[in-house]
């Protein structure tokens, strides 16, 4: 019987692989970490990172990642390179499967203003994965700004390696947003506990809580030496005369989560509204591909680990196996969908981050594109698509190829497509030299 192969070993592929593995199907769980756990679960020192176990029947490959996928009969071949990305001796093999589980995650969603391609600004989940991973802060007095719930986990990351938190401001007004979705706020009840125990931490170290407020530009030369701070109104534009000057030594800020499309846009499988399109078994709209977690919506991990149950048992269907109803897993889904949706509404961007941005602010830091310069050359040029958009200002052709800036700049651009900077056939960097290798091939 051939293999299910799993791409990501966060809480949705780990799910996934167990899943799978659990109705008597082999399964390859490839993943880019150097141990399973993914973000929500990042190598923590003090729990110990090895508490992930795998089940009978997982071949697991860690530092390993997916540059490519391509249809072959049956299914995909699955391209992919093991060993760190800059040792010199990576492995490469291409594998080919006729159920392929995607769980690729996301990423920090970050939103440009002045000053924010200064040492000492970081996205939220790398200030986490920083204290979590390694137990480093990334300052003495560090603030954190942005939307989401999110912001209040890193909080508390900070204040475990012994950081001074200065702040935590929230640009949007959730309480109004959860109130308009009761039935999403009903779903979420069992998050009530967590989110009491956060509002705790901050009050026992008492740590200011500011809603509808957020950093608006970062001053310092060599690094970041404070920051302005501004109130907003219910479409983000700044409340004026609310600006404030506060000296950091860090800044952390994060508005949300961006998918990581590229293997499923590879892969042509259809999106909605930005994100992976699947039905009640999680599959997507390709024959043989699945999708869970942050790909299908961003819902947490709970949501995740559901989502890759089902698909992991769906996944076992296809190449045969009778596996176990996932019941327990189908009705958690539903719920977690229904939370997600909420938490969607409640933290949602403002347009008005666009006022926050001048004429000379870098949209694009990889290629040092300005703002005024990306307006003017798509005017100019009249690029009306994400191709046209790269070849006439730059943004995004540097090293994270969009990763960073991508939605920002479509957002600024004005091109309707979500996944505009997620289409390249090449889904990771890899060396020139890789790609003439003849590759070991395999059936999984």
């Amino acid at each position: 019987m051939s293999r299910v192969v799993v791409v990501g070993g966060g809480p949705a592929g780990m799910a996934a692989a167990r899943s799978a593995a659990d109705a008597g199907v082999d399964v390859l769980l490839i993943d880019s970490g150097a141990r399973l756990g993914g973000q929500y679960h990042r190598q923590d020192t003090r729990t110990g990172a090895d508490r992930f176990t795998l089940a009978p029947g997982v071949e697991y490959l860690a530092e390993s990642v997916v540059w490519a996928l391509e249809p072959v009969p049956g299914g995909h071949r699955v391209h992919l390179r093991t060993g760190p990305a800059d040792g010199p001796g990576r492995t490469g093999r291409s594998v080919d499967t006729p159920a392929l589980v995607l769980a690729t995650g996301a990423y920090d969603r970050v939103l440009p203003f002045p000053g924010w391609d200064l040492p000492g600004v970081f996205t939220a989940g790398a200030a986490q994965a920083l204290a979590k991973g390694q137990g480093v802060r990334v300052g003495e007095r560090v603030l954190l700004a942005g939307t989401g719930p999110f912001l209040l986990p890193v909080a508390r990351s900070q204040l475990d390696v012994g950081a001074r938190l200065l702040g935590v401001l929230e640009a949007g007004e959730p309480l109004t947003g959860w109130l308009a979705q009761p039935s999403g706020l009903l779903a979420g009840s069992g998050k009530f506990a967590e989110l009491a125990d956060h509002i705790g931490m901050l009050t026992r170290h008492r740590i200011p809580y500011r809603r509808r407020t957020t950093v608006i530009e970062a001053h310092g030369t060599d690094r970041v030496e404070a920051v302005t701070t501004a109130r907003l109104h219910r479409d983000w534009t700044v409340v004026p005369g609310s600006a404030r000057r506060i000296e950091v030594d860090a800044v952390c800020v994060g508005f949300g989560f961006t998918p990581q499309l590229e293997l499923a846009v590879t892969a042509r499988c259809e999106l909605t509204e930005g994100f992976v399109r699947v039905d009640a078994a999680q599959a997507t709209s390709v024959a043989g591909v699945f999708a869970a977690g942050e790909l299908t919506g961003i819902g947490g991990a709970e949501l995740s680990a559901a989502e890759g149950t089902i698909a992991g048992a769906s996944a076992a269907k296809l190449l045969g196996a009778r596996p176990k109803p996932p019941v327990r897993a189908l009705r958690s889904a539903r719920g977690g969908r229904r939370f997600a949706a909420a938490l969607g509404a409640a933290y949602p961007v403002g347009e008005g981050w666009r006022t926050w941005l001048r004429e000379d602010t870098l949209v694009c830091r990889c290629e040092e594109v300005a703002y005024g310069e990306l307006c003017a050359a798509a005017r100019a040029r009249e690029a009306r698509g994400s191709r046209a958009l790269k070849l006439v200002t730059r943004a995004g052709l540097g090293l994270c190829q969009g990763r960073v800036c991508g939605r920002a700049v479509a957002d600024l651009a004005g091109l309707p497509d979500p996944a505009a900077f997620a289409r390249r056939p090449i889904a990771t960097p890899v060396r020139l030299g890789e790609l003439a290798e003849d590759q070991p091939q395999q059936d999984a």
